[in-house]
């Protein structure tokens, strides 16, 4: 064959760095843009943060490149939901303005009037200060018990051995290694015998909280019971149904509970209902951890007849370009200098003009979505309709995958709680009337269902599906006892209970 020249005309996508990163800024979190943000402004001197006071806080983030003039982000106002064609368009000429208050703070500081010597209360311009980490303990239940060991007095073989139970006990409260095991893992110069590391278990048994250290779940609800007063209603009697007929009770075969522990039924009734005050886990108690917070990227709330939505104007970083900086880029100039004051000033303005397309996309998106689930607002999960993300994308104009990023670690303040936005999207069933039903909407009638059940006769899965048969809500048992596992209620059997 001979080689040719041969021109062809087509089309392709291309991904340009700006483009690039207006989709990495599109799906961070507020936690992560926040950071995304800290990193941008140590990388590019272009870049400053913008006091809310600022005048000069404009939303000029399109402009030409080679345009001197400042530019920030400008956070899109409140948004009624009867405006939401009008709100499509961008606000290119916003200001962002602020009434100064009528009573300014006195010109005093605390320690003018208080003498402390606490260096870690925050000064007033320490804006990382974080009152959590600072003043959080961190305890996990290995520290809470080690702190109550050395209140003890032990011997040293003692000591050491009961250091070995603690690194035994898992978060839960329960010895998880044999008591052999423990004892072959010591020195064996402590020369500790399988009697003497029961002993010391049993000290431990009395730490708190109740129950710890226990090596199964009757032993844990033993210890429990044996510390409570002596005069508790019902104690021997729940003494004797742990320690004997755990396992009926555990299989809720009442029946055989009372014949075996001869017990009537108001008082095995009593008798339970005590063993319920118990905790099976009571390592749960001591908190362990960092703190985790979530913050709200959207606000939505009611003024008087209508649903507004808002972005939370905390979480959303406002960044602009350096006045100073920008002012001494020349365009006619090509030394080192100036080429890399006009290099960082275009990526500002880059960063900037992603930053606003990230909160106007999140904006339409949110807006929508509360368009399409009034009925959740106003009534709760059991009008939840179906929703999923062509139906967002198709309203918006926007591909599916972009709503996907919009949605995800993203969060909305409702007067009903704190969501994911992905929390709002679910398939649907169809109804006998030929409608369609949300899943989210099925999960809260199943909840509701539950809830109000005969506890001597819990309801099944199939007694559940017959009962949304009856209003026009088609579902097989078996996605009943999936949205049922979703939701942590346990089956019927498991379910039922003297009353």
């Amino acid at each position: 064959m001979k080689p040719t020249l041969v021109l062809k005309m087509g089309q392709q996508l291309t991904m340009t760095p700006q483009l690039q990163q207006a989709i990495r800024l599109l799906q961070l979190s507020s936690l992560d843009l926040q950071q995304e943000v800290q990193e941008a402004l140590e990388a590019n001197p272009l870049l400053e943060m913008a006091d809310d006071g600022d005048d000069d806080f404009s939303g000029d983030a399109a402009s030409a490149p080679d345009s001197d003039d400042a530019a920030a982000v400008t956070l899109p106002e409140p948004v009624a939901l009867d405006a939401i064609e009008q709100h499509g368009q961008a606000d290119d000429e916003g200001s962002w303005n602020e009434q100064i208050p009528n009573e300014l703070p006195v010109d005093t500081q605390w320690e003018d009037v208080y003498q402390t010597s606490a260096s870690s209360l925050p000064s007033n311009d320490d804006e990382d200060w974080d009152f959590t980490s600072r003043t959080g303990t961190g305890e996990t239940l290995q520290s809470h018990l080690e702190w109550q060991l050395n209140l003890i007095p032990l011997s040293e073989t003692d000591h050491q051995i009961a250091i070995s139970l603690i690194d035994g006990i898992n978060a839960d409260g329960y010895l998880q290694e044999s008591l052999e095991d423990i004892l072959s893992s010591l020195d064996p110069e402590l020369e500790a015998d399988l009697d003497e590391v029961e002993m010391v278990l049993h000290r431990l048994q009395q730490f708190e909280p109740v129950g710890v250290a226990a090596r199964d779940l009757r032993e844990c609800l033993l210890l429990q019971l044996r510390q409570l007063p002596a005069d508790t209603p019902m104690l021997e009697q729940a003494k004797r149904v742990v320690e004997n007929h755990l396992e009926l009770l555990g299989n809720r075969d009442f029946t055989q509970l009372m014949r075996r522990s001869k017990l009537k039924e108001d008082q095995l009734r009593d008798a339970i209902a005590l063993i319920q005050t118990l905790n099976p886990r009571p390592g749960s108690e001591i908190a362990s951890g960092d703190a985790e917070y979530v913050i709200p990227d959207v606000i939505v709330r009611r003024d008087s007849n209508r649903w507004v939505v808002e972005l939370n104007q905390e979480s959303v970083p406002k960044v602009r370009v350096n006045n100073t900086y920008a002012s001494m880029v020349r365009r006619a100039d090509t030394s080192n200098d100036n080429t890399y004051l006009r290099n960082h000033l275009q990526e500002a303005r880059w960063f900037i003009k992603s930053l606003q397309s990230r909160n106007e996309t999140l904006m339409k998106v949110a807006t929508q979505i509360v368009e399409h689930q009034r009925g959740f607002l106003e009534h709760g999960e059991e009008a939840m309709k179906p929703l999923v993300l062509h139906d967002i994308a198709e309203a918006v104009g926007m591909h599916e995958s972009t709503i996907s990023r919009v949605t995800t670690q993203k969060f909305m303040h409702t007067p009903r709680g704190i969501f994911e936005l992905k929390y709002f999207f679910s398939s649907h069933v169809s109804t006998s009337e030929g409608g369609e039903f949300s899943s989210t909407a099925i999960r809260a009638l199943i909840k509701k269902l539950v809830a109000a059940e005969n506890p001597k006769k819990p309801l099944s899965d199939s007694k559940i599906a017959g009962l949304l048969e009856e209003q026009g809500i088609h579902v097989a048992r078996r996605t009943i006892a999936k949205y049922r596992e979703s939701l942590n209620i346990a089956p019927s059997s498991e379910r039922k209970r003297l009353v």
